[in-house]
């Protein structure tokens, strides 16, 4: 991931892509299969995360390794 660049909830799914490569696997391992969506061009991150019935603000930490 990009130095400096934090990872929001109201990013879209391909900007995650974008800044962080290891994101997929994240992302699948809580079962959000979104980088092969072709909705990942246009939902965000919060939205996906809450049609998928995961925790946003957990996953945004993990994401940025706030953990």
């Amino acid at each position: 991931m990009e130095k400096n660049k934090r990872i929001t909830k109201n990013m879209t799914f391909a900007e995650l892509m974008g800044l962080d490569s290891g994101a997929a696997k994240k992302l699948a391992d809580r079962g959000l299969f979104c980088g092969g969506c072709p909705m990942a061009q246009f939902e965000t991150i919060e939205n996906g995360a809450s049609a998928h019935g995961v925790d946003v603000d957990e996953l945004i930490k993990e994401l940025n390794g706030d953990e």
